[in-house]
């Protein structure tokens, strides 16, 4: 299909629920949703809009990346067999926050993401509460690295064990969320609220939008379907 055929097709009856009151044509907000599920960057993709003469700001595309990402049901409770946890530092406003994640290493999917104060064996105990109540996870393996996750794992009565290797995969997501909301590079200017909204937003899209070349081109929901 070509760039013209692609932006003059009509997707309104599919995504114009999702995009109300959005000035931009939504065949064009489609392609930069398609062409940031490809692999480019919000500012690479802002750089191609322009080429055809579309210039939004990055914080546009972001919105329309997320709010398409919003109007797909949320993923499936997973009963995962081994999971990767860790946490990764953030500046909001200034100061240190720790950003505790925990993906199905087998799935891809992100199962849940928080926001603590700072790091050690209690926020890392009340994110595996958070956990337990949200997965089936009796039957789960743990892969950590130390910084209270053992003690907190034992805590809850859930296995876990050190690896320094499987579990890098959890480490790699931090990286591409750091690399896709330039925000994180720096320092977040907003409220902590905001903060969890975008993390929540990110992983929406992460667990329901984009292909994993891993995983044959699907998703991690749709694996899990």
């Amino acid at each position: 299909m070509t760039l013209a055929d692609l932006l003059s097709e009509c997707y309104a009856a599919e995504f114009d629920e999702s995009w109300e009151r959005e000035r931009t044509a939504t065949p064009v907000r489609v392609f930069a949703v398609r062409l940031h599920a490809t692999g480019c960057s919000l500012r690479e993709t802002q750089s191609i809009l322009r080429l055809i003469g579309v210039d939004r700001s990055h914080q546009a595309l972001w919105h329309w990346v997320h709010r398409l990402a919003d109007s797909v049901p949320d993923p499936p409770t997973a009963q995962p067999a081994r999971v990767a946890i860790d946490e990764t530092a953030v500046k909001i406003n200034g100061d240190w926050s720790w950003v505790y994640a925990a993906i199905d290493l087998d799935s891809r999917l992100i199962l849940d993401v928080a926001v603590f104060g700072r790091r050690g064996t209690d926020p890392a105990a009340a994110f595996l509460h958070r956990l337990t109540e949200k997965h089936n996870l009796s039957d789960a393996v743990f892969l950590v690295d130390g910084y209270g996750y053992l003690t907190a794992l034992s805590r809850l009565g859930l296995s876990g064990q050190l690896d320094y290797v499987e579990r890098n995969l959890i480490e790699k997501w931090f990286q591409t969320f750091k690399m896709r909301v330039d925000r994180f590079h720096n320092s977040w200017v907003g409220s902590r609220a905001s903060v969890r909204e975008w993390l929540e937003q990110f992983v929406h899209y992460y667990n329901t939008q984009r292909p994993h070349q891993s995983l044959n081109g699907q998703t991690p929901t749709e694996v899990l379907n």
